[in-house]
């Protein structure tokens, strides 16, 4: 078996889904680069409780299945284009997390009202455009979306979240954070009209948030 030690990561992962309510029943999926030129990706139809580190499905970027008898996940070739394209991702994570993806439905980017979207998104967490599932097209929107912007998250309309990181527990973080803030701004809007942080403020808190906050 090759890559043990990521595919047991990337089992653990997955485990984190459900207990952070993001994903229901076989929902969702992680992956990780391997190289400049393969991914290890959850198989398709597989509760997060039923995956083993042998069942993780390594794949070229350009859709050859390598190993093992599983078919990989629907959103493998989303995943395979957005790595092609974005070189300094090595994690990817996708999930239809409730209050997340309510904002998809609607059409709506979550607008940033709350400092901890701030720190960690730069700014509202970006819309974007329906995309049939099971090919590249997904994958583009993301990378459309994502390329010029802050954020490492962003809401596909009608469908859910794709998140992105250096590492796929960094884009784990970012897709439990955006269900977080997703949920608090959805409450906000129910007692009234929530406050945009000023531009130069986004600007200042995701900077200290990202290159001064925490351990380094």
């Amino acid at each position: 078996m090759q890559h043990p030690e990521l595919r047991r990561e990337l089992v653990d992962l997955h485990l984190e889904l459900p207990r952070n309510n993001l994903v229901s029943w076989t929902g969702g999926n992680i992956s990780a680069r391997v190289d400049e030129n393969h991914q290890l990706i959850k198989p398709s139809g597989l509760r997060p409780q039923h995956l083993t580190p042998e069942s993780m499905v390594l794949m070229t970027l350009e859709g050859e299945v390598l190993d093992g008898g599983l078919q990989p996940s629907s959103d493998a070739a989303t995943h395979a284009y957005i790595y092609r394209h974005m070189p300094h991702i090595g994690g990817i994570v996708h999930t239809h997390s409730p209050y997340a993806t309510a904002w998809a439905a609607v059409g709506r980017e979550i607008p940033c009202v709350l400092t901890a979207m701030a720190d960690e998104f730069g700014g509202p967490i970006p819309l974007g455009g329906f995309a049939p599932i099971g090919g590249e097209e997904i994958g583009r929107e993301v990378v459309r979306t994502l390329e010029n912007h802050p954020s490492p998250a962003v809401l596909m309309q009608s469908h859910g979240v794709f998140t992105i990181g250096k590492t796929p527990e960094e884009a784990l973080k970012a897709a439990v954070m955006c269900e977080d803030v997703a949920k608090t701004v959805f409450l906000a809007f129910q007692l009234g009209n929530p406050l945009e942080l000023p531009e130069g403020s986004i600007e200042k808190l995701h900077h200290r948030y990202q290159n001064v906050y925490g351990q380094k």
